[in-house]
């Protein structure tokens, strides 16, 4: 592949002649280099964007209820705070959690409705998301990762419809 070359200089034998370093011909080297890295390139795949699906409810004139006894709302604050709750918002209790702590919460809510429709698989737990407008993105990105992560079939994002009973419980504990 490379070449070495070693020339005397054309001097004389009989004189006292300077060691010449060797050179080394790269160019075999280098045409090898842009082959592998062309294979390499035409070969390897490009790594592909990974997105969360979002669903938002679309605005209809139907406003049929969610079914309370499996609908869990978490509410996004500001510092990032959660507050959530089961069932109708009149009738909750609302309840104060870290975003970081959420996925604790989703889980435990998840095994209790379960448990109260006796593990069928057509009840599963629907999780409606929404972000107030101290709420940061992040904190929204992290419940979203969430829902991916532990695997709940049904969770929407709602930011239009605040109940004044989330207004007041966010005012009074400050977020």
């Amino acid at each position: 592949m490379a070449t070495l070359e070693i020339s005397n200089g054309g001097k004389a034998a009989g004189r006292r002649t300077k060691k010449v370093a060797p050179r080394v011909d790269l160019t075999a080297m280098v045409d090898l280099m842009f082959l592998l890295t062309t294979f390499f390139m035409l070969t390897t795949s490009l790594s592909e964007i990974k997105a969360a699906d979002i669903a938002k409810p679309i605005p209809t004139d139907v406003n049929e209820p969610y079914p309370a006894s499996r609908t869990m709302t978490v509410l996004l604050g500001k510092n990032n705070m959660a507050a959530y709750y089961l069932g109708e918002t009149e009738k909750a209790t609302i309840k104060l959690k870290s975003v970081r702590e959420i996925g604790n919460v989703i889980t435990s809510t998840r095994r209790e409705i379960a448990k109260y429709h006796h593990n069928n698989a057509n009840k599963f737990m629907i999780v409606i998301i929404k972000p107030t407008k101290t709420s940061s993105y992040k904190d929204l990105i992290d419940v979203i990762d969430e829902m991916k992560i532990l695997g709940v079939k049904s969770y929407s994002i709602d930011d239009e419809q605040i109940s004044k009973k989330e207004e007041s419980f966010f005012e009074s504990k400050g977020l």
